[in-house]
């Protein structure tokens, strides 16, 4: 009984010390979704010009889903980003305003620019549980199937969109070819 009470409270150290010391190389910006390969969730939601859309309205080509809102400040520095993009016709870009009031989001986008084809107005979440959002800014790569293939959380700038967006893009056209 002496030894068992003795190795107990060792063996537990050891495995918690192995744990704490595997959490130091894990990367904080990396969080798992489960909607990577997966099809765009159904949904039937109004923008935040009131029109309704469906899946039926996403692009039928490479697009960006970004998750923003008007009291995201990182969403306004990644903005220019996806200013560039929208005018540049690269890459057509799709919003989801997240737990947002829709008069805000009309003001901001009015003030700051739209980059957006639309912007689906999820002002309680539901949608966002569904595509498995965290906060916002996120953005997500979508294919011409409608399903998505990358999730990058936080600011999209021209730095992530040269080193992580590019390239991922170009291994989807190349997958369609």
């Amino acid at each position: 009984m002496g030894r068992l009470a003795f190795f107990l409270p060792v063996s537990g150290f050891i495995v918690l010390a192995l744990l704490l010391w595997r959490g130091l190389f894990l990367d904080p910006k990396e969080l798992p979704s489960m909607l990577i390969d997966k099809p765009m969730p159904e949904f039937q939601l109004p923008t935040v010009d009131g029109d309704t859309i469906s899946n039926a309205n996403l692009p039928d080509q490479i697009f960006l889903l970004n998750v923003w809102g008007s009291y995201c400040l990182p969403c306004l520095v990644e903005h220019p980003t996806f200013m560039r993009l929208s005018e540049e016709g690269e890459i057509p870009v799709i919003g989801v305003n997240y737990k947002d009031q829709s008069e805000l989001a009309r003001s901001w986008l009015e003030t700051n620019g739209n980059p957006f084809a639309f912007s689906i107005e999820d002002s309680n979440g539901r949608f966002g549980i569904d595509l498995g959002v965290y906060g916002a800014p996120e953005t997500y790569l979508v294919d011409s199937e409608g399903v998505i293939r990358y999730r990058h959380v936080s600011v999209l700038d021209e730095r992530v969109w040269a080193e992580e967006f590019l390239p991922a893009i170009a291994e989807l056209r190349a997958e369609d070819i």
